[in-house]
């Protein structure tokens, strides 16, 4: 039986068609992964189904009534729930308390919150959704979060249940616990709308598969008939292939940092003498679930922070205090964690963005003063091309760019200089297939020409495929490294999760 119809839904944004016409149901005890390149109209279609957004055309039905447009609090009213990708809970509230906000009248007088303890408590249990109500949500684990976060759909009498990338921060441990979770809730009646890029988990979890391309519903697929490559190929409308690194011997040693101590607030720092080396031909992995000191050791790395102790030795040259400006003349390219905010500036123009680390450059400006427009227009032409920006040209803006080509915009400008040192930080967070497909080619060739590469991801297929070596993070504590052929991925979540003997009780880990 159906519990939810969407009915020739279209939504355009101007000239832009983000839905084009996209009718499809979902059953009572379904999951319907939701998959497309970013752009394709998942984020709109499942804003419109929210309530966020309001429909050109069309109509949704939950439970066989219509469902007023433009209305969350009809959506939730109707059972639709929706865990973000980040989770949008309150830090210094309790479970308990996150779980019932708003959920009360105003004009009650007094909580129920024995009675709401023990609803919670009651599907905590039914669904293996365990978590102290009482406990204070900043001192969860991801993992344990996105457990409130389910609850609080479940709270609210959800029938339906939207999850946005649920994996996106989770260990191998928690994302099966997680998928357990969620055959659980199925068990029991519940439909779910999976969206993930991570094809090997939709194929694990889902029933079916409906797949966006620009704005349109190009097939839904049964799961058990579905594989990788043929859901790759109707996502962006081609075969789709993922690089693998060919074997290299590592070259002289590009980065090395010994007993690295990044302070923090009070007396925990964000690093916590750490020692790892890099050498040229050579990607080094970074796993580790959000949180746990990757930002610090990339801001260090970019000449964001400073050091507390230890030393940095780039290129042979012992480096002793940093800024920017300073890393990228020594011959790094950066690709940072978030593209919108730290990548690009949005409102300048590409060829403005492709020279921002660059401006001193005879290529483009005139004695470091004055910037060579048509010279700099030109380079980003170049660049465009050889880097397959799809665009307007250099002189549309940045953030009217895709992810994916906003990310190719960032590549051309650290790769374009031949770096000898590159730090890839979550390079391909959020990116479809093709443009995954896209950006790790361009660090295995970077490799190939003798570039060392340090990649931190939290996808740790991505890591067990293109690193020559891996080094877990947690809570700012960095394990040996190791060939990623050496340990499982069970052993490598529990590192992850902090459970590893290899890591040293005084904090000292080396990854040479």
């Amino acid at each position: 039986m159906s519990i939810l119809k969407l009915e020739n839904i279209t939504k355009s944004f101007g000239p832009l068609l983000a839905n084009d016409g996209i009718t499809l149901s979902l059953a009572e005890g379904e999951i319907m992964a939701l998959l497309g390149e970013n752009g394709a109209g998942k984020t709109t279609l499942m804003n419109i189904l929210f309530g966020h957004y309001v429909a050109d055309e069309g109509s949704i039905e939950v439970g066989g009534k219509v469902l007023p447009p433009g209305s969350t609090d009809a959506a939730i009213e109707a059972g639709v729930g929706m865990v973000h990708q980040h989770f949008t809970l309150a830090e210094n509230l309790t479970v308990l308390d996150n779980i019932i906000l708003g959920t009360e009248s105003l004009w009650s007088w007094k909580q129920d919150r024995t009675g709401a303890r023990a609803k919670i408590s009651e599907m905590a249990h039914q669904y293996g959704l365990e978590v102290d109500s009482d406990a204070m949500v900043g001192d969860l684990s991801v993992g344990e979060r996105q457990r409130v976060e389910i609850l609080k759909a479940l709270y609210r009498d959800a029938r339906v249940l939207i999850l946005d990338e649920p994996t996106a921060v989770l260990t191998p441990q928690e994302t099966d616990s997680l998928f357990e979770t969620l055959k659980s809730l199925t068990a029991k009646g519940l439909a779910i709308i999976f969206i993930s890029h991570k094809l090997h988990e939709i194929l694990a979890v889902s029933h079916r598969v409906a797949v966006l391309r620009r704005g349109a519903l190009v097939g839904i697929v049964d799961t058990a008939d579905a594989d990788r490559n043929a859901l790759a190929e109707m996502m962006v409308g081609r075969a789709v292939t993922r690089p693998k690194p060919n074997d290299m011997v590592p070259g002289k040693a590009i980065l090395e940092l010994t007993d690295i101590t990044v302070a923090g607030e009070g007396d925990v720092p964000l690093l916590d003498r750490i020692s790892l080396t890099v050498n040229a031909h050579e990607i080094v992995g970074i796993a580790g679930v959000a949180g746990n000191g990757q930002r610090a050791l990339a801001d260090l790395l970019s000449g964001l922070v400073q050091a507390a102790s230890g030393s940095m030795t780039l290129l042979g040259d012992k480096i002793s205090s940093t800024n920017p400006r300073d890393i990228v003349r020594r011959g790094v390219g950066r690709i940072p964690e978030d593209r919108h905010s730290a990548g690009v500036v949005g409102e300048m123009q590409i060829w403005e963005n492709l020279i921002s680390e660059d401006l001193r450059s005879s290529d483009v400006s005139a004695a470091g003063i004055v910037i060579r427009k048509p010279a700099a227009v030109e380079r980003a032409r170049r660049l465009i091309e050889e880097f397959d920006v799809r665009c307007e040209g250099p002189d549309q803006q940045a953030k009217l760019l895709s992810g994916g080509n906003m990310q190719k915009l960032i590549l051309a400008r650290a790769l374009s200089a031949d770096p000898a040192f590159i730090l890839a930080n979550q390079p391909v967070r959020g990116l479809d297939e093709g443009a995954i497909a896209y950006v790790q080619t361009r660090l295995l060739d970077a490799r190939r020409q003798g570039a060392g590469v340090l990649l931190i991801s939290e996808d740790l297929d991505e890591l067990l495929v293109l690193c020559d070596r891996i080094a877990v993070i947690h809570h700012g504590h960095l394990s040996e490294s190791f060939a990623p052929d050496t340990k499982s991925v069970p052993d490598i979540g529990l590192m992850m999760a902090g459970h590893d003997d290899g890591q040293k009780a005084g904090g000292s880990a080396h990854a040479d």
